[in-house]
């Protein structure tokens, strides 16, 4: 593994869990600039096919879906078809007669890279907002300004906001995944996945899969979740199959666009998409399984 993919990824990690430690309009702020990054590569990608996208109209409009996370979450929804009623009316009113293809193009930029992204913001800042799980009913969401937060003691659980247990849980599975199933897939996969990737394999997948789910129900349990082996299992099976679905996904608009990056941005590893696509279907599902479903389960099994 060439030394420059080790380093900026080692960067990349601290940055993120930096990011989801502190919360608050930090945490917002950082992810804008990955969606802002992150949907310049998705329209590059579609503009090489020969499409012509809301381009700008769906940059800013997602922004204002991440700004909206972070004040009020579920305003978010109602924000999401707004914001889609814009981009059809500017396209309506351009010189050239938009095609069906502009339209899709942004409609799907508009969900695929700022609407279903912002589960992240609603998770980490907008659980501390409106807090719908009160797992940790002691615990201070916010101690920085900004609604920013440092925790004062690492080993008591019960100071550390649900906020950020979850999504800290979540990102780890997420990283359990892709490093398992990119080092197990490495030296002991031999049956291709699909055609879409070519380089990965049942086995890389499965492990990858595996690993979530070790990783979920290990948290699960530290957090005292109620039935964790359970709630470890769920979560972990949905992270591990939403981010292999998101890899496959990007790795499919790539071929299509004729590319093997969708950027250059991040040496060793490619463009933002080429290292966030894991995380942008696991979004809505780690978000209903925290808000939803947790709350559903026994305290014990």
């Amino acid at each position: 593994m060439p030394w420059s993919r080790i380093f900026s990824g080692i960067v990349a990690l601290l940055l993120a869990i930096g990011m989801i430690v502190v919360g608050g309009w930090y945490f917002t702020l950082g992810f804008c600039v990955i969606v802002y990054l992150g949907q310049l590569e998705y329209f590059q990608l579609v503009q090489a096919k020969g499409i012509a996208p809301a381009a700008k109209t769906t940059l800013v409009l997602s922004q204002l879906l991440l700004v909206t996370a972070s004040l009020s979450p579920t305003l978010t929804d109602a924000v999401f078809p707004l914001a889609g009623t814009l981009i059809c009316f500017y396209l309506l009113f351009q010189p050239k007669m938009a095609t069906i293809a502009d339209i899709a193009a942004s409609i799907l930029g508009l969900l695929y890279g700022g609407y279903l992204p912002s589960y992240w913001v609603r998770l980490r800042v907008g659980l501390a907002v409106e807090p719908s799980l009160p797992l940790n009913a002691t615990a201070s969401a916010t101690n920085l300004p900004f609604n920013g937060y440092w925790p004062s003691s690492w080993t008591d659980i019960s100071i550390l906001p649900q906020a950020l247990t979850a999504t800290l849980l979540a990102f780890s599975c997420i990283w359990a995944a892709d490093i398992g199933a990119y080092i197990f897939g490495k030296f002991f996969g031999r049956t291709r996945l699909s055609s879409i990737s070519p380089k990965k394999t049942v086995e890389g997948a499965l492990f990858g899969i595996a690993g979530s789910i070790t990783v979920a129900a290990a948290g699960a349990w530290y957090l005292q979740w109620p039935s964790w082996q359970l709630s470890g299992i769920i979560l972990g099976t949905l992270i591990g199959i939403a981010s292999l679905l998101g890899d496959l996904t990007e790795s499919m608009m790539k071929r299509d666009a004729g590319v093997k990056d969708s950027g250059q941005l991040i040496p060793g590893h490619g463009g933002i998409l080429d290292r966030t696509d894991s995380y942008i279907f696991t979004a809505p599902l780690v978000y209903y399984f925290v808000t939803l479903l947790l709350p559903l389960l026994p305290p014990f099994l």
